[in-house]
């Protein structure tokens, strides 16, 4: 992403311009634009123009338009284009104030982007953005017999750059050859994926994962190939490639593979292997010592007032939040712990490890020392709230079961305990 202009102090309203120069830079995009904000662009619109005589003319001509942003959208299969809708805030010869647009943001295109307040969280976002050591440097071709997925590994996403499927003949007995012969069509295919989408200059490392012997068959083909075809580049990075087990051939199976001991040391500098490494020393805690564990917003600012934070884990979905309030509330928490001296690590909704924190309401921390008292507190607020007090926004404790196991379908206290022995019970398997 490139900066053009800043006009803008923190806390305060002000402007940025910025220009997309990579697919990834329209991710960071989609999490800086929210409902509210101003948005200027450049787009194509339809112009009738009717002459004196009655006769219409229609032509496209290009104008900056600027909305009111109400809603933007994101597709990852399609990440070089971002798409923003909104009523227009400010009139121009073709385009009416108050109507409805939608603009579609392009690489290499600039807008300019308004806020009425810029919080520590998006300055961080466009930091980050503005940075251009932050690129993929791990990529991944996971399969199994007929479907394979290559993947692109960055900071902040997994992009899945190809998916492969391919039919495979059955084995019969004395009948092989047709088998083999749809296995090789199958690898020349990924063979020309990884060389179309992985660029070995950048990239540190790529992992082939499948369950059983395909990696292996797959990974010598492919050097008898570029053997036989002078494929240099495949040649000289063949100690990049790493092979490993998975259990499928589908996108989800890069979590298990990502934990591997392999692939900790091989990416041990990496901001994905450390994002997984700090979510499985969480788990683990969560399994093995509950009272240095929490997730749930309430419960993790009890633990912030006590400046206990060691490492707050979050998601950027939730600074994505529509209701101002929540997010604010969420970038003070933020802003609280970093000033307690504490770690806070933001995962990509986008990545693995993002979305495995989102299975657990998309924050959680690990504490200095052990909050027992915590559970105290949030379990006799949960009991002044079933005897009417009001105490709506404040919600039981996942840390810890509640006494209502008999009603524990109706009980929402109770299938969250019921959630967390599940994550526990996933947690050892992890």
């Amino acid at each position: 992403m490139r900066l053009i202009k800043k006009i803008l102090d923190r806390g305060s309203a002000g402007e940025l311009k910025l220009e997309p120069e990579e697919p990834e830079d329209m991710w960071h995009a989609y999490n800086l634009i929210a409902a509210g904000d101003s948005l200027r662009a450049s787009t194509v619109r339809k112009v009738v123009q009717t002459t004196d005589t009655g006769s219409s003319t229609t032509t496209k001509k290009r104008m900056i338009l600027t909305i009111e942003v109400q809603s933007v959208g994101y597709d990852s299969a399609a990440a070089s284009t971002l798409r923003v809708k909104g009523r227009t805030i400010e009139e121009n010869e073709f385009v009416k104030k108050g109507s409805y647009h939608t603009l579609d943001l392009e690489l290499h295109s600039a807008f300019t982007l308004r806020k009425h307040e810029w919080d520590s969280i998006a300055l961080d976002r466009v930091e980050m953005a503005c940075n251009p050591v932050h690129q993929a440097d791990v990529a991944a071709v996971i399969m199994h017999e007929g479907l394979a997925n290559v993947c692109l590994i960055t900071e902040h996403l997994t992009i899945n750059r190809q998916k492969i499927e391919h039919t495979i003949p059955r084995k019969r007995k004395g009948l092989c050859a047709q088998h083999d012969k749809g296995m090789e069509k199958f690898f020349d295919v990924i063979i020309a994926a990884i060389i179309k989408h992985i660029d070995f200059s950048i990239v540190k490392a790529v992992i082939i994962a499948s369950p059983g012997f395909i990696k292996d068959q797959f990974y010598q083909y492919m050097l008898a190939k570029a053997t036989r075809d002078d494929e240099r580049h495949l040649l000289e990075n063949r100690n990049k490639f790493i092979l490993l087990h998975s259990s499928n051939g589908f996108k989800h199976a890069l979590t298990e593979v990502l934990q591997d001991p392999l692939v900790l040391n091989r990416l041990s500098d990496t901001k994905a292997t450390g994002e997984m490494k700090l979510l499985d020393q969480f788990m683990q805690l969560l399994n093995d010592e509950p009272e240095k564990a929490y997730y749930g917003l309430e419960v993790i600012e009890k633990a912030n007032q006590a400046q206990a934070i060691e490492h707050l884990l979050i998601t950027d979905e939730l600074f994505r939040n529509i209701d101002f309030n929540k997010r604010r509330r969420y970038v003070q928490l933020v802003d609280s712990v970093k000033e307690n001296g504490g770690d806070v690590r933001l995962f990509s909704s986008m990545h693995a490890s993002g979305e495995r924190l989102g299975q657990l309401t998309g924050i959680a921390a690990i504490l200095r020392f052990p909050m027992p008292d915590l559970d105290l507190a949030d379990d006799h607020q949960h009991h002044e709230a079933n005897n009417g007090n009001n105490h709506d926004d404040l919600q039981p404790n996942p840390n810890r079961p509640t006494d209502d196991d008999a009603d524990f379908d109706e009980d929402p206290s109770a299938n969250t305990y019921r959630t967390l022995n599940a994550n526990r019970a996933e947690a050892s398997a992890w």
